[in-house]
């Protein structure tokens, strides 16, 4: 997601409840056999269909303020970066220090629009179901509190309990790897047995650089162009497409 909500401290508050009974039509089981033993998920484009909210709002408050940008290329330059290194390509095109309210505005903005609604990725509540007992993480450059209001909404918190990785609160964010260490590193499994789902270049990049399988996601509404989408994702290096959800597989 491109910078539109990401303002706020790292936190993981995400209330853990039990995990809901296995949909009899999802053709993956957690009893199935797998040779993964965690499934470590981006947040915006993955589980939340955000980011064309997302990125129409940024491009809106970058044009405000004098800077002309359009969806497609807030998509291009700052899709699946945290909020402090999308402020710092803002002001490497705009060629001057962004104004004093740039983030307060920009909040209000995203603030207004999100609350027209959204809802989770289709086939997303299915596949969290689908895991049973298999340990999942979020790791995300969203903030901590955006992802718990969305969680709530959908009805999702119970997947992932306390195991929500925000990359506001670390030093280097997507593509370097350190929320996905994070994750792993919380849920205690090699960061080598993980499988990673992102849907942007820049989030599958942190996801290999942390050793992970990655499947690169074409399942959110942002992403017109599936086909072309997956080989640009194929082209940083993924091990597997997926253009939804029934198509990411667990199991040999």
């Amino acid at each position: 997601m491109a910078g539109s909500t990401r303002l706020g401290p790292r936190s993981n508050i995400i209330a853990a409840h039990a995990v809901a009974p296995l949909p009899h039509h999802w053709p993956w089981r957690a009893s199935d056999a797998t040779v993964y033993s965690a499934v470590i998920f981006d947040f915006d484009g993955v589980i939340a269909d955000s980011e064309v909210r997302a990125n129409r709002t940024l491009a809106e408050s970058l044009t405000a303020i004098g800077l002309p940008t359009t969806y497609e290329e807030c998509l291009r330059d700052y899709c699946g970066h945290n909020w402090q290194e999308t402020e710092r390509r803002i002001v490497v095109r705009l060629g001057r220090p962004l104004p004093h309210d740039f983030r307060e505005r920009h909040r209000e903005r995203a603030q207004k629009r999100f609350a027209e609604g959204f809802a989770p990725v289709p086939g997303a509540p299915e596949f969290l179901e689908s895991l049973g007992c298999l340990p999942r993480a979020i790791a995300s450059s969203s903030s901590p509190a955006y992802i718990a209001a969305s969680l709530d909404r959908f009805g999702l918190a119970r997947h992932f309990g306390h195991h929500v990785y925000s990359a506001d609160g670390w030093a280097r964010g997507k593509p370097h790897p350190d929320i996905y260490l994070a994750a792993a590193n919380g849920l205690g499994i090699d960061p080598a047995a993980c499988l990673a789902i992102e849907d942007s270049p820049t989030g599958a990049r942190a996801a290999l650089a942390a050793g992970m399988t990655v499947i690169g996601f074409c399942g959110g509404g942002h992403i017109l162009d599936r086909a072309a989408h997956g080989d640009v994702l194929r082209g940083v290096g993924v091990h597997h497409v997926a253009h939804g959800y029934d198509e990411v597989l667990l199991h040999a």
